[in-house]
Parts: C-alpha cells; structure tokens; sequence
C-alpha cells in the first residue's frame, strides 16, 4: 500500500470515542485516511482499586469492531508497551491473537512497532508480515537523535522478514516545542538524514501534535489554542530540501499522546467543545459537565453564530452536523465521550480537506 501524497496518518487510541469518529466519516474521507491505531491499555477502575477487565477480556473485540468500525480498510495497528508484554489466556502474543482473526475477516491491517520492541513481538509481526502486510516502524525524535538509527530500521526490517521497500517509517514526534518552525525543520532534516535514502521505504510520515495534554489552562467560555503541528508542517515542507521525500501528514487528532484516564470521582470534567479551524483550535469550556449538561447547547449555539469558529456548517461533517443539531435542540447533551468522538470526526475531515488543497498548491491558512 502506497500512499498517495495527500493521505492523512491520525493516530487514534482504539477508544469509543475514537473509533466512533472514523466510522462516522463520509465514505469519500475514509478513502484519504490510514489511520494508526493503536490498542491501549487496560482502564482502571478507580473505585474498586483494579483493571475494569483483563488483558484479554480488553484486546479480544478489537478485531470484530474494526471489521465493523474500519472494515475493508487498511490500517497500522499497534499495541502499547504493557499490552506487548502479555498473553491471551491461550497463551498466544497479541499480535499473533488479533492479526490471525482480522485476517479472518479478510481484513489486511498492517503491524506497526516500535524499534525496541522485544523478540516475542518481532517473532509474531513476523508470522503477520509474512501475510504480504508489510511492517511500520514507529521512529522517535530520541531514536533519530540517538544515531544509529539506520542501522536499527533495517535490524527490525530484517527482524520480522520483509524488505525496506515494504516498510513504513513513522516519524513519531509526539509533541516537541515547533518554535521557531525555521529553526526546528532544520533540525528536523538533519535527523532524518540519519535514515539514510528515505526513498528505500515503502511510506514515511510525519506524526505530532500541538493539543494540549490537558485543557485545565484553557479558559471558560471561547479560547482557541494554535495548531503549532499543522503550521509547521507546511513550513517544513515549503523549505524542506528539494531532493528530500516529502513524509505524509499525520497527527493525534484532538487527544493528546500522554492522555490517560482520571478518577472521575475526584474530577469533575468541564463540558467543552474543541472545533478544529484552519491554523487553531477554537474551544467552548463551561463547568463540569454532569453538573450541567444543558451547557453543551450554548457552546453549540455560540460555535454556529460566532464568525471566530468559522463554523462549516452541518453538511460538513458528521460532527458539524450534531454542533449543529445540538444548538437547535434537534441532537441531545449526550456525554463526554460523544463530544469526543463530535471533535475528532470534524477535526479529520478538515485535515483531509485541507491536505488536498495544499497538495493542489492552494492557500490554507
């Protein structure tokens, strides 16, 4: 599977929220998108002081609901380090368990590891590579730093028994400090000189983010929060060298890398809605959200009227469709993992629509 150069990489959790969003995309959107997916870990049930299921109980849907939520599409699929070191109660490696039952839905989703992934995981990517799915190897800004980063691409290549030709390197930069986005890209491309002739591989992308890990600085009522990713991909590309392959675009949505679950009973959400414009996120933030629900039709009916959010209106997107049902009464309040999967779903679908402007040479911001 090769890219074509406007293809859009997000990187999604395979949480409600996140797959809900995918599988409300309009179907000419899916059609730009191959998306990293990545099985995270076990939640914790902070009441009762344990993991809410077992490892196993949490990895054996994932193949039915993407078959389901993803179907006949292609991904990355990879696993947190946590899961990585388990086992099935059959015993079986979790790559080996889920890429056996996609492959029984004639789904052929692609492995994607890191480079100090462990024996057992290079052992069963390579039993699921040698299916003709290829490998991605997710590279770290550390790893490019570290030097030797070559030499570790090909180890991993010859590891799980497939060519560079059949190998995707993703650049995960998680979320660095962009600015100044001159001063950053040339470092950037210094790094990745390290990799030697990017050309040798299948597909490279560019991953990171700007969202903030938490949006308790954000203020109340409407903010906005740059999109520091976005911006300086399109600067590195406009300076990048001529004879350097342009990486596709790729980022982690509205959801920050490092996001991880909170005790609720401690926490009281705020309910806010995060609405991807052209080189900003702009932000509706009330009080906490199951103190009042209700909250959620204001931010809707502020983010249709005011001119700041540049509101797309409701035949944009699934989740522009439910801002704007939700203003009008037309859609409920719904709960928090709605409004998730509401951001996401409008938040992939102007990336795509955007990605295809810049690749044609039209101004986007």
């Amino acid at each position: 599977m090769i890219l074509s150069e406007n293809t859009y990489v997000p990187a999604l959790r395979w949480r409600q929220g996140e797959y809900q969003a995918l599988n409300r995309l309009a179907s000419d959107v899916k059609d730009r998108i191959v998306p990293l997916i990545t099985i995270p870990d076990v939640e914790f049930d902070f009441e009762h002081r344990r993991p809410k299921k077992t490892v196993h109980e949490h990895v054996h849907p994932f193949a039915l609901r993407y078959h389901k939520k993803w179907g006949g599409r292609p991904a990355w699929v990879a696993l947190t380090a946590s899961i990585a070191t388990g086992r099935m109660n059959g015993g079986e490696q979790f790559f080996d368990y889920v890429f056996d039952r996609l492959g029984s839905y004639g789904e052929m989703a692609m492995p994607a590891l890191p480079l100090d992934a462990d024996g057992a995981t290079l052992a069963a990517v390579r039993r699921a590579a040698m299916h003709g799915r290829g490998v991605g190897a997710i590279v770290r800004l550390e790893d490019l730093m570290a030097g030797g980063v070559e030499a570790r691409v090909v180890s991993l290549a010859r590891g799980v028994g497939v060519f560079l030709a059949q190998t995707d390197i993703v650049i995960d930069l998680r979320a660095p400090n962009f600015e100044p986005y001159g001063l950053f890209a040339a470092g950037l491309w210094q790094a990745m000189v390290e990799l030697g002739d990017l050309g040798r591989f299948r597909n490279v992308v560019l991953l990171s983010t700007a969202i903030p890990e938490s949006f308790g600085m954000i203020a109340k009522g409407t903010d906005e929060v740059p999109r520091h990713d976005w911006l300086f991909y399109q600067a590195f590309v406009h300076q990048m060298p001529a004879e350097m392959r342009r990486p596709n675009y790729g980022d982690y949505t509205i959801v920050h890398p490092d996001f991880k679950a909170l005790d609720m009973r401690m926490v009281k959400a705020a309910g806010k809605v995060i609405y991807t414009k052209s080189d900003s996120w702009g932000t509706r933030k009330g009080g906490a959200f199951r103190d009042d629900p209700s909250q959620m039709r204001r931010h809707c009916a502020e983010i249709v009227r005011d001119s700041h959010f540049e509101f797309c209106g409701g035949g944009y997107s699934h989740g522009d469709k439910y801002i704007e049902g939700c203003a009008t009464g037309v859609e409920s309040t719904s709960n928090l993992t709605r409004w998730k999967d509401v951001g996401i779903n409008h938040h992939m679908t102007m990336i795509v629509r955007d990605l295809a402007k810049f690749a044609s040479g039209s101004s986007i911001v």
